[in-house]
């Protein structure tokens, strides 16, 4: 399983822009995409601004090139989140899962 994130941020005038543009836009086109398993968006909000991270989790390399072809160390930023954001990473991160820690 590959983990695959991304960070954002938005100004403090509009904590719910991005928010807003993950649930209606991107969790629809993520789902669309055959070895998606999930994704989480948290956010922090700091003195200057908020920051967005995005983590989603896929079965393989291969399921992500499904979404974003070979430069799968792109970051993919649809109109409606750069319009949400005030700036936004260009580049993804991906981490292999070796161990998950079910609840008890």
């Amino acid at each position: 399983m590959i983990v695959r994130t991304w960070r954002a941020r938005a100004l403090l005038s509009r904590p719910d822009d991005y928010v807003r543009h993950f649930r209606t836009n991107l969790v629809a086109e993520l789902r669309s995409v055959d070895g998606f398993l999930d994704a989480t968006l948290v956010r922090q909000v700091r003195p200057d601004d908020i920051e967005f991270l995005v983590i989603s989790r896929w079965r393989s390399l291969a399921a992500i090139r499904g979404l974003a072809g070979d430069a799968i160390g792109r970051a993919i930023v649809e109109p409606g989140a750069i319009a949400a954001l005030e700036s936004y990473g260009e580049f993804v991160e991906h981490y292999e899962v070796i161990e998950e820690v079910p609840p008890s």
